[in-house]
């Protein structure tokens, strides 16, 4: 089992779960999330004060997956997030101990389905 965690720019999302969905996988936790990568921000202007803003918006995406579906999962969100620009995002990928279903009790790559 693996816990796959992806960063992605947050008007790429609907492209994302759309290509999650067409390879059948549904069960994912999204949270907006700030970050600062090699994009570094950018500079505006706010009541006549240069302002950096360096924490930029992006979009944490989690998906539990059982060993099989590991592959295909990154490569649907590599597919849907990429634009070949500074700024599409990470991916990264842990093992997931342990798993329990709460409503039945089921654990292992029972509970993650």
């Amino acid at each position: 089992m693996k816990l796959i965690v992806a960063y992605i720019q947050p008007e790429k999302l609907n492209a994302v779960k759309q290509s999650l969905y067409d390879k059948e996988i549904y069960k994912i936790s999204v949270t907006n999330a700030l970050g600062c990568g090699q994009q570094k921000g950018y500079h505006e202007s706010y009541r006549g004060v240069d302002v950096e803003v360096n924490l930029l918006k992006k979009v944490r995406v989690e998906i539990a997956v059982n060993d099989e579906f590991v592959k295909q999962t990154i490569d649907a969100i590599i597919a849907a997030a990429r634009s070949g620009k500074i700024g599409d995002g990470k991916i990264f990928v842990m093992n997931l101990e342990h798993c329990i279903r709460i409503r039945t009790g089921e654990t292992g790559k029972e509970a993650i389905g």
